[in-house]
């Protein structure tokens, strides 16, 4: 065993999205969301359940933050819900979402963690999608007045900000039809996806505008590398060439290089899914960034060859360890992807590792009353040793949140994925420390544990 030990100042968080704890869907003068609206489409979520009360934290998030507290969390990460402070996703606001948000920061401050907000956590305004949603160019402008009001209302109260959590997730609404809003057309995902980019663009140059003093801003894209399942096959490397360029090359070339990719650009053009770009689209998406948020959970091995994958899959020897989940355990991906993110877009700025965690299925309390989720500690271990060993290297890595702090709406799987440090019962709404949430609390608390590298 060693004792991997992490800086002093290294960030500790948590991470949690508005669509996923919050409920209270129709509370106190709320519009529906993209996801309220898809959740209610019979097929559509796992479980057939809906976002409408959730964890409910927009009740009960003076208990959480205060759990929070007990695990030591140093910065809390989380979401404004658009269509709770814009029911109609621009025009009127809705006073009581923005005193709640104001009382969840007053609350975040009473135990001295450190606000980081999300402007857009994939839940857009229904009433939004009914005017095209992110088809409708004029999304950026409406995405616009809603960041620079939250700039205005919060701006000396919150230090870290994101515009857009994970874009890839409305290309996923628009293209593939498995998230809200349902849509199936690669032109729509495509048209969405630079829309998205574009309210980017927009938000950082709403948050210059707003002169936010010593806050920063940045973007959250979750990196999922793909790799040849068999090295030497030319047809796995294509595959997976042809992937990386669909998923984060597609978002960090245009953030920051300017524009996309000769690949994609060629892509888009076979597949009659171009996007309408616009002459200043490439320089309003290019913006100097204060941090980067990377989300990282794992790699992705792609093989031509479908049967053969599955039957390694099957076997449990497809490239690593397995958890207990049937995912396969490469904690190596965390370091690959900062490593990725310097070496190919030369980034100058703070990286802060915004997500990672594992899910279990049907997590339960035992006849002792606890959650013993030996896996999700391993797990966690495991991209802590990458990430202090890109540090130790001089790589410049400032935080690491895990998602997530409770079990929650898991978007189109509901309740049957739970990823929290703490359980939540969904009926009766009880919260138990899960010994994951225990070693994570140590941990902060003495900036180190015991690990053997391998494990």
């Amino acid at each position: 065993m060693k004792k991997i030990k992490l800086p002093e100042d290294f960030l500790f968080g948590v991470a949690t999205s508005a669509a996923q704890i919050e409920g209270g869907a129709y509370s106190d003068g709320r519009g529906t969301s993209i996801w309220d609206e898809f959740a209610k489409r019979p097929g559509m979520i796992g479980d057939g359940s809906t976002p409408e009360k959730s964890c409910d934290f927009y009740h009960r998030y003076p208990e959480d933050i205060a759990l929070a507290n007990r695990l030591n969390i140093q910065s809390f990460r989380f979401s404004f819900s658009w269509s709770r402070i814009f029911p109609e996703g621009y025009g009127q606001i809705n006073e009581k979402g923005m005193d709640f948000y104001k009382r969840m920061i007053d609350e975040l401050y009473r135990y001295d963690m450190v606000p980081n907000a999300t402007l857009y956590h994939w839940d857009l305004p229904q009433a939004l999608e009914e005017k095209g949603g992110w088809l409708n160019r004029d999304v950026v402008e409406w995405y616009g007045e809603y960041a620079s009001l939250l700039f205005r209302e919060f701006g000396d109260r919150i230090p870290m900000w994101a515009t857009i959590n994970e874009p890839i997730a409305t290309y996923v609404g628009y293209a593939q039809g498995i998230f809200a809003p349902g849509h199936c057309s690669e032109a729509k995902g495509r048209q969405a996806n630079h829309h998205v980019l574009l309210a980017h663009g927009e938000g950082v140059r709403r948050f210059r505008q707003e002169r936010m003093g010593d806050s920063r801003i940045g973007i959250v894209v979750d990196i999922w590398k793909h790799h040849p399942y068999r090295e030497n096959c030319e047809a796995d490397r294509l595959i997976a060439e042809l992937e990386n360029e669909k998923t984060y090359r597609s978002y960090l070339n245009p953030i920051f290089v300017g524009g996309y990719t000769d690949a994609l650009m060629n892509y888009m053009s076979e597949t009659g899914s171009m996007p309408d770009i616009r002459e200043g689209d490439s320089a309003r998406i290019r913006q100097p960034l204060d941090f980067f948020g990377l989300n990282c959970y794992n790699r992705v091995l792609d093989c031509a060859d479908k049967s053969l994958i599955e039957e390694e899959r099957k076997q449990k020897r497809m490239g690593g360890n397995f958890q207990d989940n049937g995912a396969e355990f490469y904690p190596k991906a965390v370091y690959d992807a900062i490593h990725l993110l310097e070496k190919d877009y030369n980034i100058k700025i703070p990286i802060y590792v915004t997500e990672n965690g594992t899910p279990s299925y049907n997590e339960q309390p035992g006849e002792d009353g606890c959650i013993h989720d030996k896996n999700r500690i391993e797990y966690i271990k495991g991209f802590l040793y990458w990430i202090q060993k890109a540090v130790k290297e001089g790589h410049d890595i400032r935080g690491y949140y895990v998602w997530s702090l409770l079990d929650n709406w898991e978007w189109n799987s509901g309740f049957y994925s739970r990823y929290g440090l703490a359980h939540v019962d969904f009926q009766t709404g009880e919260r138990v420390i899960k010994d994951s949430g225990k070693w994570y609390a140590r941990t902060i608390k003495e900036r180190a544990f015991d690990y053997e590298p391998g494990e």
